[in-house]
């Protein structure tokens, strides 16, 4: 087929395909933007924190007035909790996966670093924590009960051994040697050596941006017990027995000390409520591009019902010079490619544009350019079968239109 009849009907409606062209373009640059950023989200609220989600739960407890026992309230709410029927085991902690908000510091592999070697979550935690939290040890050994120090938030305990996650050993020993070997985060001249490493345990932070994000598994377990008017109790129940051990942990707590504040959320529930925002920012973009598919479709096939209707006189006339229903077809489907190209071509090289503007201003991952290429083939499928219900019409036209007047 010769493109000049097309390429001189496209020149006699040029705002008709420059407007399909420019909405084929924008709704491709903000098409893979989309789905690029719901991509990310999904896989973002998606990462395994290391731990046993599905049977643990935090008990954070809160006296009304300051205590001056709360050692001793402690040692009587552990023993409580894990005398329970349906308990696992527990401990006591500063923080929890997807708390939202926790401890964090620099690790040095030398004393006096001026600038550290990696950043890392801290967590509190005695030689129950492993078995608790359900994670996998990978190399070395757990915590013994004459390790564990105690700190209050003023003190520093005397501690010389640390658990870390792997991520967090590959970043500080990329040779894979990092059990044994000694670093320094609380104290530039008191190091503490490596004993164990954990394969995964997430920090305590989850979003998706910021300086929390470069290190979402670099997490270090501290052999403290934290002594302190808020305490937060992690307690793995036994498969299957969460809910109803949670509510017997309550009683029991609040049997012992009536006078104190307690709340409880299980993992799920912290998991849930950490990535709502992102759950939701996937069914918005989702929304909106289905819209702006649903959109783009209806222009073309508007359009291209336009120009047909415009033009049936001189296709009756094609018709009865002896073009084929196939030829009229034709036609209508390669001006439509040639159009959506244009705009293929125009919306690859916005979409690009657009996502290095977004990484630029809201530190969002950058997208794997390939991506607009496949969106760029996806628009112009749309484009093919958007302009089809209004081709088959085209070819309908019998040639006797020629005759009469339109």
């Amino acid at each position: 087929m010769e493109l000049r009849p097309i390429l001189s009907a496209m020149g006699r409606n040029k705002f008709g395909a420059v407007l399909i062209a420019v909405q084929m373009s924008v709704t491709l640059a903000f098409l893979v933007n989309s789905l690029s950023l719901i991509e990310q989200r999904l896989a973002h609220s998606a990462r395994p924190t290391g731990v046993d989600e599905v049977d643990l739960f935090v008990l954070s407890t809160q006296p009304v007035d300051n205590l001056h026992d709360a050692a001793a309230r402690e040692s009587a709410d552990l023993a409580a909790l894990r005398s329970l029927e349906g308990v696992a085991d527990a401990y006591i902690t500063n923080d929890y996966p997807l708390a939202g908000g926790g401890w964090s510091m620099s690790v040095q592999l030398t004393p006096k670093q001026k600038v550290g070697s990696a950043l890392t979550a801290y967590y509190f935690a005695d030689e129950h924590a492993l078995g608790t939290l359900g994670l996998n040890l990978i190399a070395g050994r757990n915590f013994t009960p004459d390790e564990i120090a105690t700190r209050t938030e003023t003190d520093i305990g005397a501690i010389s051994v640390v658990i870390v996650t792997k991520a967090l050993a590959d970043k500080l020993f990329p040779g894979g040697d990092a059990l044994g070997k000694s670093v320094f985060m609380e104290s530039d001249t008191k190091s503490v050596r490596i004993i164990g490493i954990v394969e995964r345990l997430q920090t305590p932070f989850y979003g998706v941006s910021g300086v929390s994000s470069t290190y979402a598994e670099n997490s270090t377990i501290a052999p403290y017990r934290s002594i302190d008017n808020v305490a937060n109790y992690m307690v793995r129940s036994k498969p299957g027995q969460r809910d109803p051990v949670i509510k017997s942990a309550e009683e029991t707590l609040r049997r012992l000390d009536g006078e104190r504040i307690i709340k409880t959320k299980s993992l799920s529930d912290a998991r849930t409520d950490a990535y709502r925002g992102d759950h939701g920012l996937v069914v918005l973009l989702s929304v909106v591009c289905i819209a702006l598919l649903a959109i783009t479709a209806f222009g073309i096939i508007g359009l291209t019902s336009y120009w047909v209707s415009q033009r049936r006189r001189q296709i009756g006339i094609r018709r009865a010079l002896g073009a084929t229903r196939r030829a009229i077809l034709r036609y209508f489907q390669t001006e439509n490619f040639l159009i959506a190209a244009a705009g293929a071509v125009a919306g690859v090289a916005f979409a690009i544009g657009l996502n290095l503007w977004m990484v630029h201003s809201f530190e969002v991952v950058r997208m794997d350019n390939s991506r607009a290429f496949i969106g760029a083939l996806i628009m112009m499928g749309l484009g093919q079968l958007a302009v089809l219900y209004p081709a088959l019409r085209a070819a309908s036209i019998p040639p006797a239109l020629a005759t009469r007047g339109g």
